[in-house]
C-alpha cells in the first residue's frame, strides 16, 4: 500500500514539454530546473536492441526522418523506431509533435523549424539525471513507461527486460528507490512483479474503454482497482476518467474513481495537465490544479509546465489561488 504524500508530485511529463520538443534532454534539464519531483521517459527499442527515449514506437511525428530515409517507411505509411539502429537515429531531428499533415499539434509551442535537438538513450538520460542530482544537491525521481511491450515482443525484442536491467545498471531496483515505473498492459506489470521480481513501483496506466483485449472499465471499479492493488502501487487515469460536468450549472463532479483508488491503497497521477489546452469545466489553469489538488486529492499531476503546476500549488497552499 502506498502512502499519499504531504503535496502531490509534480511530474514532468515528456519533460518541460510545454516549452521545448517532448524527451529532449534539453526539456528534461529545464524540468529538473523548473523544481520538478519526477522526469518521465517514454521508453521504445531501436534495431540494434538499445533503449531509446520516444513517446512512440513511430518516428514520422516528432523528427524528420521522411526526409533523411524516405524509403524505410513500412506498408501503413509510418517510420518505425524499430527499423533503424541507434547510430542511424542520432543523424535526426526532433522537432515539436505534428499532425499526419504536418501542422504543429501545440502551434503556440517552440517553432518546429528551429532548434538543433536529438534522440537520446535511456542510459543517456539516466546519466544526466544523476549529474543533476550531483551538481545541484537536489534529488528528482524518473518515471519510465514499457512501451507497447506486446508489439516489442511481436519484432522480437523483451522490452521490459531490457528496461528492468537498465534499470539495475544506475543503481534502481528497490522500493524505496525514486521511481514509478508505468505501463498500460496489465500483463506486462504482473510479468514485471512476479515473474522480473521488480520490486520498484508500478503504475498502471488507463485508458477509457477496452483495447487489445484489456478491459480499463472493469479497472476503474471497486473490485478492478482491488485487482491492481495486487501488483502495482498506483493508476494513471486520464484526468477524463476522475470527473464530468454532470451538475446543473456545468461545474466539475468527481467520479469517485480518486475516492476508491486510495480506498484500495492505490496512489492516483493523472495524465495531462496542459496550461495551452483548456480543461472542460475550468475557467484557468490554477482553478484546475486546485480542483484536482484540493478536492479531489490527487497524488500527482503529469503536466507539460512543471512550473505552472509548481506555481498553482504554491499559490493554493498559502490560500492565494488566483480562481
Amino acid at each position: 500500500m502506498q502512502t499519499p504524500p504531504d503535496k502531490p508530485l509534480v511530474i514532468a511529463h515528456r519533460g518541460a514539454s510545454g516549452y521545448l520538443p517532448e524527451h529532449t534532454l534539453e526539456a528534461k534539464a529545464l524540468a529538473f530546473g523548473m523544481g520538478a519531483d519526477f522526469l518521465e521517459q517514454d521508453i521504445v527499442a531501436t534495431a540494434d536492441d538499445e533503449l531509446v527515449v520516444l513517446h512512440d514506437i513511430h518516428l514520422d511525428r516528432v523528427t524528420d526522418v521522411q526526409a533523411r530515409f524516405p524509403s524505410r517507411r513500412r506498408e501503413d505509411g509510418r517510420y518505425y523506431v524499430r527499423d533503424f539502429s541507434l547510430a542511424e537515429l542520432r543523424t535526426l531531428n526532433v522537432h515539436e509533435r505534428r499532425h499526419a499533415a504536418g501542422s504543429a499539434v501545440f502551434p503556440k509551442r517552440f517553432p518546429t523549424t528551429r532548434g538543433r535537438f536529438r534522440i537520446v538513450t535511456f542510459d543517456e538520460e539516466l546519466d544526466m539525471i544523476e549529474g543533476l542530482r550531483r551538481s545541484s544537491g537536489r534529488g528528482v525521481g524518473v518515471y519510465p513507461e514499457i512501451k507497447a511491450p506486446a508489439w516489442h515482443r511481436r519484432e522480437g525484442v523483451d522490452i521490459t527486460l531490457l528496461v528492468l536491467r537498465a534499470m539495475e545498471r544506475h543503481g534502481y531496483g528497490e522500493r524505496a528507490d525514486p521511481v514509478y515505473l508505468q505501463c498500460f498492459d496489465p500483463g506486462e506489470l504482473l510479468r514485471a512483479r512476479r515473474e522480473l521480481d521488480c520490486d520498484l513501483k508500478l503504475v498502471q496506466l488507463i485508458e477509457e474503454g477496452s483495447e487489445a483485449g484489456i478491459d480499463y472499465r472493469r479497472m476503474t471499479t471497486a473490485e478492478g482497482l482491488r485487482d491492481v492493488a495486487a501488483y502495482a502501487d498506483g493508476i494513471g487515469p486520464s484526468l477524463d476518467q476522475l470527473y464530468s460536468l454532470a451538475d446543473i450549472d456545468g461545474h466539475p463532479v468527481s467520479t469517485g474513481l480518486v475516492t476508491a483508488a486510495h480506498a484500495a491503497g492505490l496512489v492516483v497521477h493523472p495524465y495531462t495537465f496542459r496550461a495551452d489546452v483548456p480543461t472542460s469545466g475550468f475557467a484557468t489553469f490554477d482553478e484546475t490544479v486546485d480542483w484536482f489538488a484540493g478536492t479531489l486529492r490527487v497524488d500527482g499531476f503529469f503536466t507539460d509546465f512543471p512550473d505552472l503546476v509548481r506555481d498553482a500549488l504554491g499559490r493554493a497552499e498559502s490560500g492565494s489561488a488566483r480562481i
